[in-house]
């Protein structure tokens, strides 16, 4: 059993930077993929972005090289990077754990692992 844990969310201005912690409890990060998710008020969950336990990385078209997906093995967490934010970022940022071997993907229904979330709100 795996439980994401999500830190680091906030208040930032347009064009800022935040960067969100997942740590998971149960097993190595290392092992199986990790998913960032995002849910704006009003809006349906969406993808943001994830890496697998090859390394092997996967980000949505929406982030536009914006955020940047990376792992410490050492401190079994997961980071996401979020630079330039931008007022439609502002949502609440879930990070999910994807248990089935050698699989990378943008699905929600692939994660059966959630954190209780984050918010991030572009205050501008």
């Amino acid at each position: 059993q795996v439980k994401p844990v999500e830190s680091g969310g906030g208040l930032v201005q347009t064009g800022g930077s935040l960067r969100l912690t997942c740590t998971a409890s149960g097993r190595t990060v290392s092992t199986y993929t990790v998913g960032w998710f995002r849910q704006a008020t009003g809006r349906e969950r969406e993808f943001v972005a994830a890496i697998g336990s090859n390394g092997g990385i996967y980000y949505a078209n929406s982030i536009e090289g914006r955020f940047t997906i990376s792992r410490d093995n050492a401190k079994n967490t997961v980071y996401l990077q979020m630079n330039n934010l931008k007022p439609e970022d502002t949502a609440v940022y879930y990070c999910a754990a994807d248990l089935t071997p050698n699989r990378i993907s943008g699905l929600d229904t692939h994660f059966g692992s959630w954190g209780q979330g984050t918010q991030v709100t572009d205050s501008s």
